[in-house]
């Protein structure tokens, strides 16, 4: 199990070669490269020779002996009504896969689409978007990660299950897939208790077999806020999570999802934080490997 991390706040306040110094410096094994901003038209990734620079980044993070184990691809992969929006979106997601690969990622999170016409016809219009896909990920070698996700009701204002929200619908939605050679399942485990679902219960649904990667972080269960476990307010229970996680046998890795913690620094003090969180993450990884069977 390696110790990673998503490189989203660090590397946007920090620039990549000073990044990915101040993860060496923390501990961390591997890396999560975020690359949401492919979403806007002047993003760098969406004006450049994306092969060239995933080898180069590549080089990069070897050189601080650091290897990359997961990526996020742009979010969100589809907006209602926006049809400009949506005629760049397969390429851009496609390119993020092939940097994935390159990069040497093992799986790379693209999200479920909450398409507005739920049950069937949702499960239908994402399959078409992720088998159109599967060949890309295949050919470059990583995993398309389907996540658990989540709605807003804003007439009422709070939090509602929309796309692959339970544990139930990941399995459904991989088994549906039938291709373990191109998908994974990522658990967010502060999006379970959002839905009304406990993460750990989550966990032994889905089993080692299905769940392949994480995103960790903890919240109030009511709000997604994306920040480090224990932390103030934050009430998830992590010997719950750990213990589900040992008892299964997972097999994947320890990858947070807890940028919003970092936010609060400056540049010159985003060190103490990021290393903060990688012994933070150890004490966690000691649990999940005590609970092993």
């Amino acid at each position: 199990m390696l110790l990673s991390t998503q490189t989203d706040v660090v590397f946007a306040k920090c620039g990549i070669d000073e990044g990915l110094k101040v993860f060496a410096k923390a501990g961390y094994e591997a890396l999560d490269y975020s690359m949401f901003g492919m979403t806007g038209d002047d993003h760098f990734l969406n004006n450049c020779d994306v092969e060239a620079f995933a080898k180069e980044l590549r080089g990069k993070a070897e050189a601080v002996g650091l290897q990359f184990n997961q990526a996020h691809a742009p979010f969100p992969c589809w907006r209602n009504g926006d049809e400009v929006y949506n005629a760049k979106m397969p390429e851009r997601l496609a390119n993020s896969i092939r940097i994935a690969g390159i990069l040497g990622a093992k799986a790379i999170v693209v999200h479920p689409i909450a398409y507005i016409r739920p049950g069937d016809a949702q499960k239908a219009f994402n399959f078409e978007m992720y088998r159109k896909l599967e060949t890309v990920a295949l050919e470059y070698g990583t995993k398309i990660a389907l996540e658990n996700m989540w709605g807003h009701d804003s007439r009422r204002g709070y939090i509602v299950p929309n796309v692959c929200s339970f544990a139930k619908d990941l399995c459904e939605y991989y088994d549906d897939l039938a291709n373990p050679a191109a998908y994974t399942v990522c658990l967010d485990l502060g999006h379970c208790g959002l839905v009304g679902e406990e993460p750990d219960d989550a966990i032994r649904i889905l089993g080692k077999d299905r769940l392949g990667a994480l995103h960790i972080h903890d919240n109030n269960y009511k709000a997604d806020t994306h920040t480090v476990p224990y932390d103030c307010g934050a009430k998830m229970n992590w010997d719950n999570i750990t213990r589900a996680l040992g008892e299964i046998g997972y097999q994947g890795d320890f990858t947070y999802e807890a940028d919003n913690f970092l936010a609060r620094f400056s540049p010159s003090d985003i060190q103490v934080g990021v290393t903060y969180m990688a012994n933070l993450g150890r004490l966690l990884m000691d649990k999940i490997n005590a609970a092993r069977k």
